[in-house]
């Protein structure tokens, strides 16, 4: 069986990271989403990909080790 690779994440996705996360860390995110009025998916995107890259806007951008 084949994976298909996505640029992003899914809604579906998003609903599982944010379900395992500790609960003061879904809750900013959750926040943030809402005040920047984006999807939870792209903020929880941006995070990982600023954590691995400080220059990313979101995966696609991310180039791990560049920004550190």
């Amino acid at each position: 069986m084949a994976t298909k690779l996505h640029e992003q994440l899914s809604a579906v996705d998003a609903e599982v990271i944010l379900e395992r996360l500790p609960e003061r860390i879904r809750d900013a995110l959750i926040a943030h989403a809402t005040e920047i009025e984006y999807p939870i998916e792209a903020v929880i995107e941006m995070a990982i990909a600023s954590f691995l890259d400080t220059e990313a806007l979101g995966f696609a951008d991310c180039q791990p080790g560049r920004g550190l």
